[in-house]
């Protein structure tokens, strides 16, 4: 069982199929209900600091927030080599990460009013729409479509990668941030890829009830769909700053 997340892994629920306390589709749910809470709250909070007297007042952007980012990134690595510490670490992870998108939110909205909520409506749509599409049965999550997405997933990761190294020699791909047609083509095309990461984690959680995961990687489970969430909720910001921008 194959998934482009690399939190969510085929080898993650190998050696766990013994445990006395099941994970189990509701708790997973639930787990993944909190984490997507505490998101918002901590996003609501480094929210209030970028505008402290309003989205009228003039921006302030703490620099000490910015160390949410590589917080939340160094939690995750933890996370993901020491699986046992989820219902610690995740919780954790969504604090950091929940600070990190405030500041990205803020960004966006200092410079097109109202792309937030847009963005944060457009993922909710998203989640949705590819939730009941799975549940119907109607996308069939067979080994080549695994092979598919991973093999798509692993290619925008080269071409960021390749966009982060040049950004340090002061260049970048074009057409990763411009508002042009090919632009905008390829943030659909993200998001399109993003969502179909959805599916695989769906699979992915169903098939480690089916195999009898400990209770733990309930919140394990959730932290891997919640990294596929906050890339489908940035990758929705790009595409709406892109088009905004034309």
């Amino acid at each position: 069982m194959r998934t482009a997340n690399p939190a969510l892994s085929d080898k993650v629920f190998q050696g766990y199929t013994t445990a006395t306390e099941k994970m189990t589709l509701s708790g997973t749910v639930n787990k993944s209900l909190i984490l997507i809470f505490i998101v918002f709250m901590a996003g609501a909070f480094t929210w209030d600091l970028v505008f402290p007297e309003g989205q009228n007042a003039l921006p302030l952007i703490p620099i000490w927030l910015y160390a949410t980012i590589f917080g939340a990134l160094i939690v995750a690595v933890i996370l993901v080599l020491k699986k046992e510490l989820a219902p610690y670490l995740a919780p954790a992870y969504a604090i950091l990460e929940g600070c990190a998108l405030g500041i990205i939110s803020a960004f966006f909205e200092i410079t097109y009013p109202g792309i937030v909520v847009d963005a944060i409506t457009g993922t909710v749509g998203v989640f949705v729409a590819l939730l009941l599409v799975y549940k119907s049965g109607f996308i069939k999550v067979t080994e080549n479509f695994k092979l598919g997405v991973v093999a798509a997933t692993g290619g925008i990761f080269l071409i960021y990668l390749v966009d982060i190294v040049m950004g340090f020699f002061g260049n970048s791909i074009s057409f990763i941030h411009e508002g042009s047609l090919i632009g905008i083509g390829f943030s659909v095309i993200v998001i399109i890829i993003a969502a179909l990461n959805l599916v695989l984690d769906f699979d992915f959680i169903e098939r480690g009830v089916e195999r009898g995961a400990p209770k733990f990687m309930e919140w394990y489970a959730a932290f891997g769909l919640l990294v596929t969430i906050v890339w489908l909720y940035i990758e929705m910001l790009r595409l709406l700053a892109k088009t905004r921008s034309r």
